[in-house]
């Protein structure tokens, strides 16, 4: 694979047994061409029974951060609505701290109204919940770098916060926005992200949000090498098939590729198709 492109996987936290979710991260951590590992951030599963079983994100990564050392870890991505961004700070500087550094922070503005309205979390339209992400993510910043937060926004408002211990990598952990919204999500990342996520699509479609990126990061006077373009990859038992899929998504313009796996049966699956995506990107 190019030493270019990196290569993280994904697996749901849902529809399957801890043991078996626990059994592909500990054989992830030995294949070294994997760079790091995501959850979602979700309460019902997304796919099937909605009453099924579904383990909490950041628990389960906090446990998975506990069996490995050499994986990153995080959730693609973390829904804003679910918590307050001075919460999430803190939980986020804390991961960092005891990951050794290993924490990539995702942050979106949630989609699922379904898991929100069962639990009376606060959900609002999906413009008011990108206003709310758009003040999170430098609310969030801030108490990553800064002594003492102070921020009056429409939807936060913070007196003299503090987030004590800073998190271990400087400044905090890498920023990953999730979304392809054209108008709003795609400028929130040229404005702010590290590595932007394409959640799903064709290559060709793919492409296009990048240059519609771009077209926000000359807006607002962002270099748009500075924002790495990463995209999930669904991988399933045609190993050939995912790796060419890959390879097309690296053609597009992908420099993370996610491989992104729904069943969990067969965890050899997973250094097969590593295997398979590192020799068609010449790995």
């Amino acid at each position: 694979m190019s030493e270019s492109v990196r290569l993280t996987f994904k697996t749901l936290p849902s529809g399957t047994e801890w043991e078996t979710l626990l059994g592909w991260w500990l054989e992830a951590e030995g294949i070294e061409a994997l760079d790091g590992g995501w959850l979602f951030d979700h309460f019902y599963p997304i796919y099937g029974d909605p009453s099924g079983p579904c383990f909490e994100g950041w628990t389960a990564l906090s446990y998975l951060a506990g069996r490995t050392q050499r994986l990153r870890l995080g959730l693609m991505v973390t829904g804003n609505p679910y918590r307050h961004p001075t919460v999430l700070a803190n939980m986020a500087a804390t991961y960092d701290v005891f990951s050794e550094g290993r924490l990539d922070l995702g942050l979106g503005a949630g989609w699922n109204e379904l898991e929100a309205n069962a639990y009376g979390i606060p959900f609002g339209t999906m413009g008011e919940r990108l206003d709310s992400l758009e003040e999170a993510i430098p609310l969030i910043k801030s108490l990553f770098r800064e002594k003492v937060t102070n921020f009056e926004g429409v939807h936060y408002t913070v007196r003299d916060a503090y987030c004590e211990p800073k998190p271990r990598q400087p400044g905090g952990p890498p920023l990953t926005i999730g979304g392809q919204g054209e108008k709003r999500t795609l400028r929130i990342a040229a404005r702010f992200a590290d590595d932007w996520n394409f959640p799903g699509g064709t290559p060709e479609q793919f492409a296009h949000k990048i240059d519609v990126l771009h077209e926000h990061c000359t807006d607002v006077g962002r270099d748009p090498r500075e924002i790495v373009c990463s995209t999930h990859v669904i991988a399933g038992a045609e190993f050939n098939e995912t790796a060419d899929n890959a390879a097309a998504f690296v053609e597009a313009g992908a420099s993370h590729l996610c491989l992104y796996f729904f069943d969990l049966s067969d965890r050899a699956v997973l250094g097969k198709t590593v295997e398979a995506v590192s020799a068609v990107l010449g790995h």
